[in-house]
Formats: structure tokens, sequence, C-alpha cells
């Protein structure tokens, strides 16, 4: 346990690291829509993300708990926390990469393919869990088709509803435009939700593999604590590269639009996090602004952008998984 703690240590400091990081990454996610209408100042946006999504992540437990047990058992591991520093090295690797190039991959898709890749490096195919790495695959890939036509159907809804006024409505539009800051706070309390969660999952491996605590569905608070921290003072810093990205360049956004993105996102990631699965709030709140703009006009959708969005996310979980198999090949050769 000795020998085990200054590495606990050292995986705290990265989870939080990664959590701050994530912050920055996704404050896109929360603010882009309602920077973009000039429903708040990019400032205000920024700090009220960081506030919401710092609440998010004190508010629930469940997708902690699926990533510190569902994925693999850090009892069995011999050097567990060794593959938990694998894992938060590759992640944070893969996500800086894709924020200097303005690409809004998807934390959560680094953080699980990473985590997959580490413990295959450590002890082979055998020992995921197959059957509960299939449950979270499943909510990852669904909840963005889910978005994507939750948007189209529910953005033609509204515009049916307010099809006596003139197009564009711009009388539901400066009603949608303050209607926005409600939505660009709970967009940003549900993604602490589900994203800060991660985070605190991958601390309680780490704490279960070091022998330092016994149930990996406990999430102590003081995890919570930290890793909800860093995720709102993370959001504070802003991500200005992919804000611009998912604001402006994947479809032109209107009042009426961000908000219907907004709060189609939202419920949607909110829900995943009520069944404690975690999703990726990136791929599910820009896949809603694909599904809205779409329903406007197909041609209204930047398909060019939106193709390398996707591209990124399919490449997410198998590069992150070779890159941290790589870090945990290097590490072993000191252990």
């Amino acid at each position: 346990m000795e020998i085990s703690l200054p590495l606990v240590v050292i995986v705290v400091i990265l989870a939080v690291s990664f959590d701050f990081i994530n912050g920055f990454h996704d404050t896109a996610n929360a603010i882009a829509t309602s920077v973009s209408t000039k429903a708040l100042p990019p400032r205000i946006a920024v700090i009220l993300a960081a506030v919401m999504n710092f609440v998010g992540a004190l508010t629930f437990t469940g997708v902690a708990k699926t990533i510190g047990g569902k994925i693999a058992d850090p009892t069995t591991l011999q050097f567990g926390v060794i593959v938990v520093i694998a894992t938060l090295i590759a992640a944070i690797s893969w996500n800086l990469i894709t924020w200097w190039y303005g690409i809004p991959s998807s934390s959560s898709h680094a953080l699980i393919g990473s985590l997959v890749g580490a413990v295959i490096a450590s002890a082979g195919l055998g020992s995921i869990h197959w059957s509960g790495f299939a449950e979270i695959f499943r909510g990852l890939i669904i909840s963005p088709v889910i978005a994507l036509v939750a948007g189209f159907i529910i953005m033609n809804l509204i515009y049916l509803l307010f099809r006596k006024l003139a197009p564009p409505p711009t009388k539901a539009n400066r009603g949608f435009r303050y209607f926005q800051i409600l939505t660009a706070s709970l967009q940003a309390f549900t993604h602490g939700t589900n994203d800060a969660q991660k985070a605190m999952g991958i601390i309680v491996f780490a704490l279960v593999a070091a022998g330092l605590q016994s149930d990996p569905a406990h999430i102590p608070f003081w995890v919570q604590f930290i890793c909800a921290l860093a995720m709102g003072l993370g959001t504070s810093v802003g991500g200005w590269k992919i804000i611009k990205t998912v604001a402006g360049k994947i479809t032109k956004i209107q009042p009426i639009n961000g908000a219907t993105a907004d709060l189609t996102s939202a419920t949607i990631i909110l829900t995943f996090t009520k069944l404690g699965l975690p999703v990726s709030t990136t791929h599910v709140i820009s896949s809603a602004i694909m599904g809205v703009g779409s329903a406007k006009r197909l041609k209204g959708v930047n398909w060019g952008v939106a193709k390398r969005i996707v591209i990124t996310w399919f490449i997410t979980l198998p590069i992150s998984a070779l890159i941290a198999a790589v870090v945990y090949w290097i590490l072993s050769l000191f252990m």
C-alpha cells in the first residue's frame, strides 16, 4: 500500500487534469448556440456554464459507478493503478490533440477507449467485461442517433407551432433568445451530471486496484467534489476553437434553433445519466444541432464539417486504446 499510495496520488492529479481539460474542451457543448445567437455574451455564458457544470457534477454518481466497475474488475489487475495512469495519459493526449485542431471529439470515447486499451495491454482480452463494455458502447452509439432524430422532429413541431409567423420566425426568435438562457443553463447542468462522473469512476477504479477501497460502487464525496471543481474551473477557461466549430460551422443557428438543440440534447443526456450510462455530450449536442439544422433545410447543414466530426467520433475509441496500450507498455518497463 505504501508503494501504491504515491501512484494513486498521481492518478488523482491526472484525473483532475483530465476533468479540467474536459471542461475547457467541452465548454462549446453548453454555450456554443447561446453565444452564436447572442442570447448571452461570451464571458457570461462561460461563467454560467462553469457554475452549472459544477452543480451538475455534484448531483449524480451512477455514471461514475459504471466506469468504476463495469468495464473491468480492478481487483483482478496486477498493475491496476498503472493501467489507470496509462488510461489518463492517453485520454488527455487525445483531448489536447483534437482541441488544438478545433475538432469536437468525445472525451468519453477517449477515456473509455483508453481504459479498454490499457486493461488489454495489462491482462489480455479476457480481462474486459465485454457485456458491460457492450452496454456502454451501445449508449455511446445510440445517444447521438436519438439526438439527431429528436432534433429534427422537435424542430419541425416548433416550426409547425409558429407557422403563422413570418419566415424566418423573427417574433419567435426574440422570445427564444431569452429562453436560451434557461436551455444553456440546463445544457451545462446535464453536461456536468455525465461528463464529470467519468473521472470520478476512474479514480475509484484506482482506489480499489490499490487496495485503498473495497467497493467500486462507492464514490467518496472528496472524489466527487474535486472532479466537480476541476470541471467547473476548466469550463471557465473556455474552448474557443471548438465553440467556433459547433456554433457556426455545422449550420447557421438562430435562437429558435439553438434553444431547440439545447433542450433536445439536455433531455437525452439527463435520461442517460439517470440510467447510469456515459454518453458523449459532444456527440449528442453536435447531432442535435445537425438534426435541428436539417429540419429547416438539408443543405443548411455543412455536411463536410459534420462528416469530419463523425469520422473523429469513430476513430477516437481505437486510437485512444492504442495510445493507452503503448503508454502502458512504456510504463511497464519501469515496474
